[in-house]
């Protein structure tokens, strides 16, 4: 028998973990937050993988916008890390972390306006 209890009721959720704009929203804020505590832009890039190629239309821009944006913001702190044995990478890992936070603020803003990201495989900005 898989009755349900007569008190139980399904628990409504705003379903921000499904493919869609709240979701990709929420994966840019994860980003944005990860630059103060690191494990909230693993579970970005982890959440953008798993609804990656389940949007439709504009959204699915933001998702590759969002995985190369955590990787090439990766190689390059790992570059500048290891530059900073001559010091010319603590200026280079202030400019990666101003370019990551010009990447989210950018896909923040065309997914406001319901817009695609216009070349989502871009090193640069």
């Amino acid at each position: 028998m898989s009755e349900t209890p007569p008190n139980f009721t399904q628990r409504q959720t705003d379903r921000w973990l499904d493919p869609g704009p709240t979701n990709v929203q929420v994966i840019y804020i994860l980003y944005l937050a990860g630059l103060v505590i690191g494990i909230s832009g693993i579970v970005g890039i982890i959440l953008a993988y798993m609804n990656r190629g389940k949007a439709s239309g504009f959204v699915e821009t933001h998702y590759t916008w969002l995985i190369r944006t955590f990787w090439i913001g990766l190689l390059y702190a790992l570059a500048s890390f290891v530059l900073m044995l001559v010091f010319i990478g603590f200026i280079l890992m202030f400019a990666v972390a101003v370019w990551f936070i010009v990447r989210c603020i950018i896909g923040l803003q065309a997914l406001g306006r319901g817009e695609p990201i216009k070349n989502p495989e871009s090193w640069l900005i």
